[in-house]
């Protein structure tokens, strides 16, 4: 079998070009560590408009791109590198369906209506553009429910275009929630046989489920933790599918996300105001001192509790409201950085203006005040009533910022639960998403700083030398692809 593989890596966004979620983190990095492990890797994503071609190298003459009854829609192509890397990153640059505000929604926050057609094209341009690269993909790894069609796309199709003969697909789901869900029409538009739309398949509620539809069709699916992969399988995660996950089992496997620690580590980053790591902590006073004076918070002997994330539901933001009333009493202050529900943005600014001694908020994103926030906060906030992954959580493992989090998908995986008894654990867990849980948590964790000086300071120890990179995210993601192919000759063979 080949050690070196030549990967197609198609996605919606990527660091540094555009980003939404943690899918553009994963998008930005992967494809970097695959190729450290020796794989030729090539992304292939829009270019939105957001994205200054200017700064591109134009790929010479159109790309046409078939759309069944939409007719051939032509496209230019630009590329660059992935920062630091060698990995090129190839844009796929149609005006009509990515020259817009958004990735996905526009400025009000309503989603695009032709959703469903704009990434049908990114996922048939993907083919298209390896075969003007002649680039023959051993692995099509596709992302979320955005290019859910391509191992559709693959069987069918390309089935029959040598270009692709040797091809395997693998899809990556990264939140379970977004499904993709699209009017029946799209089949024609995939130029896929009807015999297709069917409950096994594409078929969901008389429409199109391209996510279902990719999980079918892969020869490989992948969740962003291992716990993740086990709860969507379940009916509290999985959003409906469950059943149709649970049957495609065989070829489910969970490998958790790498974190990037030439960015994230509080010995070298340029963000914080004072250096820090395990065995020289004085730092990490001087980040909490900086970060009360930015917001006025008076200099108690008491912890710190952040929170970086989106104002949502999936965040836990509802069990947070309503357990504000009881953490406002303990003895301890808050910082969160974030925006999102209109609701909680204006819930949170009220509470400021109520209790400005004990609790600040910026409504917004700042990276540069996310990573003073992990650094100065000696606790930090994630109680999210699901997590596929995380990243949050385990970039204040790294700051020596103990983690509170609800035990689900990646957090559970990620985060060791307190033990006093035998003086290990890397943060407090609760299991239950309930306002109750979340508040005895809380309280269990500002105990443990204010009485148990000992106890708090081999926890920090302990996170701090977790690591959690992304060579060994690549090596899970290479394991997987080798089982693809290996399954494959073992059938030929047979």
């Amino acid at each position: 079998m080949k050690k070196s593989l030549n990967i197609l890596f198609v996605a919606s966004e990527a660091v540094p070009f555009a980003k939404t979620g943690g899918l553009a983190d994963v998008s930005g990095v992967l494809p970097k560590a695959l190729r450290e492990l020796g794989h030729n890797v090539i992304v292939v994503m829009p270019r939105y408009y957001s994205i200054d071609k200017g700064k591109l190298e134009a790929v010479p003459d159109a790309m046409g791109v078939p759309m069944g009854p939409m007719g051939e829609l032509w496209a230019a192509v630009y590329t660059t590198t992935l920062p630091g890397s060698d990995v090129p990153v190839y844009f796929i640059d149609y005006e009509a369906f990515f020259g817009r505000s958004g990735l996905y929604a526009n400025e009000n926050g309503f989603s695009y209506g032709d959703n469903e057609n704009r990434f049908v094209f990114l996922s048939k341009a993907a083919f298209q553009l390896a075969k003007k690269l002649d680039f023959k993909p051993d692995i099509i790894h596709a992302n979320d429910w955005h290019t859910a069609s391509i191992p559709l796309l693959k069987k069918t199709r390309f089935a029959h275009d040598e270009h692709f003969a040797d091809s395997a697909t693998v899809l990556t789901i990264h939140n379970m929630q977004h499904q993709g869900f699209s009017f029946k029409g799209i089949v024609d538009v995939m130029e896929v046989d009807w015999r297709h739309f069917n409950p096994m398949e594409l078929e969901s509620m008389d429409g199109v489920n391209m996510l279902k539809g990719g999980i079918a069709h892969a020869d490989a699916v992948t969740t962003v933790s291992k716990k993740y992969a086990r709860e969507i399988q379940t009916a509290e995660f999985a959003f409906g599918l469950q059943d149709h996950i649970w049957a495609h089992r065989d070829k489910l496997f969970g490998i958790l996300n790498g974190v990037d620690y030439e960015e994230w580590s509080p010995a070298i980053d340029p963000l914080i105001p004072a250096k820090f790591d395990s065995n020289k902590m004085a730092g990490k006073q001087k980040c909490k001192n900086a970060l009360r004076k930015r917001f006025g918070l008076p200099e108690w002997d008491v912890p710190l509790i952040g929170f970086v994330g989106r104002f949502a539901e999936q965040k836990g933001i509802g069990l947070i409201a309503a357990a504000m009333e009881g953490l406002l009493h303990l003895d301890a202050q808050f910082v969160f950085l974030g925006a999102g529900e209109k609701w909680a943005e204006g819930f949170f600014s009220r509470v400021r203006e109520h209790y400005p001694d004990k609790f600040a908020v910026y409504v917004g994103y700042d990276n540069a005040l996310a990573h003073q926030i992990e650094a100065g906060s000696d606790l930090f906030l994630m109680p999210s009533l699901f997590e596929p992954c995380g990243l949050n959580q385990i970039y204040s493992l790294r700051y020596g910022t103990l983690p509170i989090v609800r035990a689900t998908g990646g957090l559970d995986d990620t985060i060791e639960n307190y033990d006093a008894e035998h003086g290990t654990g890397t943060g407090f867990k609760f299991e239950w998403a309930t306002r109750d849980a979340l508040y005895h948590t809380v309280a269990w964790a500002v105990d443990t700083w204010h009485n148990d000086k000992e106890g708090f300071a081999a926890m920090q120890k302990q996170a701090m030398s977790a690591r959690y990179s992304w060579e060994e995210a690549a090596k899970g993601y290479e394991t997987v692809y080798f089982w693809i192919l290996a399954n494959r000759l073992i059938k030929n063979y047979h």
